[in-house]
């Protein structure tokens, strides 16, 4: 039962990636500045991809499927990237999109707060868990990335907030 509740949530985020990046490409096409985007994804999916071969759970799934996951896994870690490249660029962000990326940054620090505390409650039990050799601490590396990444920009978001500014405008170097 609950690798069925796994896999229908996987296929319903597939479904919900797959419907936002037509929106994307074709009917919001124009609102896409690439001139401001000029991150090179092989700089976060090449380093990803090497990671994953060389770092990946040891479970009893075939091996093609344990070096996908650890390649999600660390590229959700930096996934964000980008499209805080495109805003550094800009230098100013859209409330919309100031809100999405500070929630994100909220979700994220909950859920490195969440694994942290269950492998110290678990008094590391919760690691071994997860298999043996660097996976299990590359797994709370990555949360642990993801949140310091999004972290400056809500230091930034809330200094924001909080002096009463409706745009956020970056300084120049953040990200």
């Amino acid at each position: 039962m609950e690798y069925d509740i796994h896999t229908l949530l996987d296929l319903a985020t597939l479904a919900t990636t797959l419907w936002v990046i037509y929106m994307i490409r074709f009917k919001l096409k124009s609102s896409y500045m690439e001139d401001k985007d000029n991150f090179a994804l092989y700089y976060v999916v090449v380093p990803c991809a090497v990671l994953a071969l060389l770092i990946h759970p040891s479970t009893s799934h075939h091996i093609v499927n344990r070096i996908a996951w650890a390649f999600c896994v660390y590229l959700e870690a930096v996934s964000v990237l980008p499209q805080l490249r495109v805003m550094q660029n800009t230098k100013i962000v859209e409330p919309f999109t100031a809100h999405y990326v500070f929630a994100l940054g909220v979700a994220r620090f909950f859920s490195c707060a969440h694994w942290v505390l269950q492998v110290l409650d678990s008094r590391g039990h919760l690691l071994v868990a997860l298999g043996y050799g660097l996976w299990p601490s590359m797994v709370l590396i990555s949360e642990i990335v993801q949140t310091f990444i999004l972290a400056d920009f809500c230091y930034y978001y809330v200094k924001s907030v909080f002096g009463g500014q409706l745009v956020l405008r970056l300084p120049s170097g953040v990200v």
